[in-house]
């Protein structure tokens, strides 16, 4: 199963849209993510990346409950 998580966009770089990319921190783990499919999202926006591709713009609010899921999820998997 794959799953798509929320990250915030540290820094952007390139010209082309298809090429544009970006520094995204997922909870302090930075990686680079390809942003040709969110044109309008800049720093310090909120998106959501699956197989390194940011494929949507999400609110901060919503980012932070993404997060505390999986908190969650981590949690209930030490149980097991």
């Amino acid at each position: 199963m794959c799953l798509a998580v929320p990250g915030k966009i540290l820094s952007v770089e390139g010209d082309d849209p298809l090429g544009r990319t970006g520094r995204v921190s997922f909870g302090g783990m930075i990686k680079v993510v390809n942003l040709a499919y969110v044109p309008e999202a800049k720093v310090g926006d909120y998106v959501i990346v699956h197989v390194g591709f940011a494929i949507s713009t999400v609110d901060e609010r919503a980012a932070r409950q993404v997060f505390e899921y999986l908190q969650q999820m981590d949690g209930l998997a030490d149980l097991g």
